[in-house]
């Protein structure tokens, strides 16, 4: 018997456990912990409850205590395909892609028509870029259930990656249809739009979103983004979270699929020529996100830093192990609150969120020392638009690269810039710039 929580009258063990997977639902998150937990003080080896609260420390970022929970459930009860298709996505969460793959094979194994473990099974075989396979999967699961919406979801994501634009804009259209208010679905038919060049129709769709969600950032953004009307001067604190957290557990998985180069493209100019690697440098990932940049920058750093503004993003960076402090918070704030404080600031992709650069790049320069160097990745403005910086139907700022070089000679930078592809977009290349500038001496200016 049990008492959790209080005020509750005394309910049997089988009612906390509804009550708890209840409170899980409607995101009563802590709540429900703490029923788990006196539910299994009482009964360690009840399934159910290990099962759910498996997923309830996976929800919270705790991915390994996740992983063990749902385990053990398992040890207890190996009939449990449910289990062990969530089991599997929290194995492709901390990156064991092949005990994620045997997850969902055991959970078809035991229920061959398990449409969501078809689903699993897509996006872990689509990590691997085994994408016919990965394609086929998410089709079974949509034959096995045709109202699969994040089955749908998936497959347009993978069509879409691939050029296959006009395939996406059908499957997001039936995730509409099954889910009028599905914000991913709208989001992402707004940007198929985009990518077949029907801005109006993209448009449209977040304009219609706003009416029903004035206050929704994501909505408020793109909606500037495709009409140009109301353009932020850098994308909402809130509109950064949202985004970021929404699919922080996937992010790693989805960029190494875009052959995402920027980490990579930054971590290669932080040296002088001849320059060898050694801890020396206190070094500031700027914008970390999951922590993609923190491996190739720490043999540099005898102190690594990361900032960002996703909560759940810094839940990933943290399993990296290599950064010395991870701090949640704006970015151009955090930069004025360490003035003098790093010989290396890096941010890949990162400032594709702000449109004008002063600010933000006047405020990294007060946080380098003397002959520090600021490197970062934004994307080209194309070279038809006469301006300095855009915000494009995507949601991201390009950049001139004769304006970021001015910006940073301005702040005290010398600069030097070249072009480079970020990653693969809807199935092309994106254009964009890797940027350094280092830091002349406290006062001076480069004049460029």
């Amino acid at each position: 018997m049990t008492q959790l929580p209080p005020n509750v009258r005394e309910i049997d063990i089988d009612e906390a456990v509804a009550l708890a997977v209840d409170c899980q639902r409607q995101g009563r998150l802590t709540e429900a912990d703490a029923l788990y937990r006196e539910i299994l003080a009482q009964q360690p080896d009840r399934a159910d409850a290990l099962h759910y609260s498996g997923i309830l420390a996976h929800q919270q970022g705790r991915l390994e205590e996740g992983a063990a929970l749902l385990r053990r459930s398992l040890a207890i009860d190996p009939s449990q395909p449910d289990c062990y298709s969530n089991l599997a996505i929290i194995l492709h969460a901390r990156g064991h892609h092949a005990d994620a793959i045997d997850a969902c094979e055991r959970a078809i194994a035991l229920q061959p028509a398990h449409a969501n473990a078809y689903s699993n099974l897509g996006a872990l075989l689509k990590a691997g870029d085994r994408l016919a396979e990965a394609e086929a999967a998410y089709r079974k699961a949509i034959e096995l259930d045709p109202d699969h919406a994040g089955a749908w979801i998936n497959l347009g994501i993978l069509v879409s990656a691939h050029g296959r634009a006009r395939e996406a804009v059908s499957c997001y259209c039936k995730v509409i249809t099954l889910s009028p208010k599905h914000p991913d679905a709208r989001r992402l038919l707004a940007l198929a739009h985009s990518t077949l060049g029907e801005i109006g129709k993209a448009a449209a769709i977040y304009e219609d979103w706003l009416r029903e969600e004035p206050d929704n950032p994501i909505a408020q953004h793109m909606a500037a983004a495709c009409t140009g009307r109301g353009v932020p001067p850098r994308a909402s604190d809130a509109y950064v979270a949202a985004t970021f957290d929404g699919f922080a557990d996937s992010f790693d998985y989805r960029l190494a699929h875009l052959q995402y180069r920027a980490p990579s493209l930054v971590s290669q100019v932080i040296a002088e020529p001849g320059e060898q690697s050694s801890r020396q440098f206190d070094v500031l990932d700027a914008g970390c996100g999951t922590g993609l940049c923190g491996p190739l920058v720490a043999p540099w750093a005898r102190r690594l830093v990361g900032v960002d503004l996703s909560g759940r993003m810094l839940v990933q960076a943290k399993e990296r192990q290599v950064y010395d402090e991870l701090v949640q918070g704006e970015l151009t704030a955090w930069l004025r609150a360490s003035p003098g404080a790093y010989d290396v600031i890096v941010s890949a992709d990162t400032l594709v969120y702000f449109g004008p650069l002063e600010e933000v790049v006047g405020a990294a320069a007060a946080a380098l020392r003397p002959g520090g160097r600021l490197i970062f990745t934004v994307e080209a403005l194309e070279p038809a638009i006469a301006a300095d910086f855009a915000l494009r139907p995507h949601g991201r700022y390009g950049h001139a690269q004769a304006y970021v070089e001015r910006v940073l000679a301005r702040a005290g930078l010398r600069p030097d810039s070249a072009p480079a592809e970020l990653r693969m977009e809807g199935g092309a290349p994106v254009a964009g710039l890797v940027v350094r500038g280092v830091k002349i001496s406290d006062g001076a200016v480069a004049r460029a």
